[in-house]
């Protein structure tokens, strides 16, 4: 009998069953694949995210998946470029790109040391209930025979498809559909530092340092254009390059891509990530548009908050449902502007006239230009900055300046 099993061992479940374990808890952590392996994914790590991976100790290790720490971001807005770093998360000044191959199992690695065991090739077909509470799982391994396990809490930390909250019909809420897709891959021989950002109507591109000096290039369209692009996708890609950012397609051009494209769209939705005996956690739990990058942040939070919730809960220091419930009310209160922020930008629409206005106040004014890249990176919430005073203030001061 464990005290928690956690179904995914990825950027959520990997932390969350490591939390438990530190606190001295018996974890058992699966994962239907074997490790390394790779996942669709931003990569990016914003420095809000390292923050808590500092706290866990675990900073060193990510610094060591070998990707070049982050320091220059470049939001191209067609006529100019806004450039900066945003401001920092404590002392940290950096963002991170791994691939997927080296942060799950780094991640992996550390929720072993803390005492999880760990099954891989561990294939989770069914839940077990005791009345109307989940006490474990059912799971096939790699030569087919069937085990139960049973725990206390059964966690899903399984992905946006989770057969977790499948199992045990997790209600969804603020669900909005797709309103874009991506493809991405990986160039070497790119001439890139940091990260550029190409928002276009319609269309956008990413473009940073990751792994092994390859360079992550990822675009997207709004999701009207899936079957198309998916058909003929490096001729899309290419054109969208061509179109949106020829500098940086001749730059790609000179390099070689060394992988397939890979691509998804991105839903929009909340589930209810708690019930009778199982709780969710990272996109198993919430999910939003690729296009801000703050999946693995969000996951690092929320494995925080969900192992606290729960040793609250197993402790006696709160009943276990309080606990989750103010764990959901923690999440919703942190990621909802964001998510909100993240719908607006996945439309891929033009820059509206306050927008353009605001553009323009900020390339002469490289504080609130970093403040405004911060955003994304977690050190400056979402409603400060658009503040409808902070955004008067900003394009009035440009225009004193220009007088």
């Amino acid at each position: 009998m464990y005290d928690a099993i956690v179904v995914g061992a990825r950027v959520a479940g990997s932390p969350t069953a490591m939390l438990l374990a530190r606190k001295g808890y018996r974890v058992l952590l699966v994962d239907q694949t074997s490790f390394p392996s790779d996942t669709i994914s931003t990569h990016h790590i914003h420095r809000a995210g390292l923050a808590t991976a500092n706290r866990w100790g675990l900073l060193p290790r990510l610094v060591g998946t070998g990707g070049p720490r982050i320091r220059r971001w470049t939001f191209d807005v067609g006529p100019f470029a806004l450039t900066g770093n945003p401001l920092p998360a404590g002392d940290l000044d950096f963002d991170l790109c791994p691939r997927r191959t080296v942060l799950d199992s780094t991640l992996l690695d550390a929720a072993a040391e803390a005492g999880a065991e760990v099954r891989e090739n561990f294939a989770v077909r069914g839940i077990l209930s005791d009345g109307d509470r989940v006490c474990g799982i059912q799971a096939q391994t790699a030569d087919g025979k069937i085990i139960q396990e049973r725990a206390r809490i059964v966690i899903g930390a399984d992905g946006r498809r989770s057969r977790i909250a499948r199992l045990v019909d997790a209600p969804t809420y603020h669900a909005r559909p797709a309103l874009s897709f991506g493809y991405y891959s990986y160039w070497s021989g790119v001439d890139l530092h940091g990260i550029e950002l190409y928002p276009r109507e319609g269309r956008g591109i990413v473009a940073e340092v990751t792994n092994d000096g390859l360079v992550y290039v990822a675009v997207g369209w709004r999701r009207a254009m899936f079957e198309a692009v998916r058909a003929h996708t490096e001729r899309h890609v290419w054109q969208v390059l061509h179109d949106c950012a020829p500098q940086l397609a001749e730059r790609v051009r000179q390099g070689q891509r060394v992988a397939p494209f890979k691509g998804a769209d991105f839903p929009f939705f909340f589930r209810q990530p708690h019930g009778s005996g199982w709780a969710l956690v990272g996109d198993a739990g919430y999910h939003r548009d690729a296009i801000t990058g703050q999946g693995i942040t969000d996951a690092f939070r929320d494995a925080d908050l969900l192992a606290a919730a729960v040793d609250a809960g197993f402790s006696g220091r709160q009943p276990l449902a309080h606990a989750l419930a103010a764990y959901e009310q923690a999440r919703n209160t942190a990621v909802m502007p964001m998510y909100e922020f993240t719908y607006r930008l996945a439309q891929l629409e033009a820059p509206s006239e306050q927008e353009q206005q605001l553009f323009g106040a900020l390339r002469t004014n490289h504080y609130e230009t970093e403040r405004f890249l911060s955003i994304m990176a977690g050190t400056v919430p979402v409603a400060e900055f658009f503040d409808p005073a902070n955004l008067e203030r900003i394009i009035r001061g440009s225009a004193a300046l220009a007088a």
